[in-house]
């Protein structure tokens, strides 16, 4: 049986509001690079959340870019061009969890600036409360 897109939406959107919660843990503790992965992840599913609110649509959405999902939501409404650079958080998707992600490089070590870990965060945040927005407007 399928969900009402609504419903659908409320899943993903509260798995990435807990998903952000736990990543801004990691951050606290000084775990980049998993704090990194996981601001991407909270963001990456707080977008799917937006789109399943805004396209009503029923299509599962395979892709774990936000730059794919980002554009797919400027065509439903350009109001979202105000967070096209949480794309940015791209770049954690595979090297923060890989040896072989990073020429040379241990993600756990490699990924040690604090700054870049609030970066990602305020990112992640900005699309969080971009689609909660959106669900108070329903």
């Amino acid at each position: 049986m399928k969900r009402p897109t609504k419903d659908e939406a409320t899943r993903w959107l509260t798995q990435a509001e807990d998903e952000f919660a736990d990543a801004d843990e990691l951050r606290k503790r000084g775990r980049f690079y998993l704090a990194l992965f996981h601001f991407q992840q909270a963001a990456e599913k707080a977008m799917k959340a937006y789109l399943y609110l805004k396209t009503k649509s029923i299509e599962v959405f395979y892709t774990h870019s936000l730059d794919d999902l980002l554009r797919l939501a400027s065509e439903a409404d350009k109001s979202t061009s105000a967070i096209a650079t949480a794309k940015k958080l791209d770049r954690y998707y595979i090297p923060t969890r890989y040896p072989n992600g990073l020429p040379g490089g241990v993600p756990s070590r490699y990924f040690d600036d604090p700054k870049e870990a609030e970066e990602a965060m305020l990112l992640a945040k900005q699309v969080i409360d971009l689609v909660k927005r959106e669900f108070k407007e329903r």
